[in-house]
């Protein structure tokens, strides 16, 4: 392989914002951000979701009513018409 013209290929650490869950896995993802894991220090890139988070790894939905946005906003407004 010619030198210089490759990315930065190594280990990286994934986390997943929404539970905590870590994974660590080779990339050339470039990071500001690093963080400790078994004694070394790797790059850190933050993730919304993984396969730990998301419904359909997971089995599980989050209802619309639950979530307090629009829905919810609505019912808050016509509920004086509710019988």
């Amino acid at each position: 392989m010619k030198e210089g013209i490759h990315p930065n290929y190594r280990e990286v650490a994934f986390v997943d914002l929404s539970n905590g869950f870590q994974f660590v896995t080779r990339s050339t993802v470039q990071t500001k951000e690093t963080t400790e894991i078994d004694g070394k220090t790797l790059p850190l890139v933050k993730l919304e979701t993984t396969s730990e988070s998301h419904p359909f790894y997971t089995g599980t939905q989050k209802s619309v009513d639950n979530l307090g946005g629009r829905v919810e906003k609505f019912r808050n407004k016509f509920a004086h018409l509710k019988k």
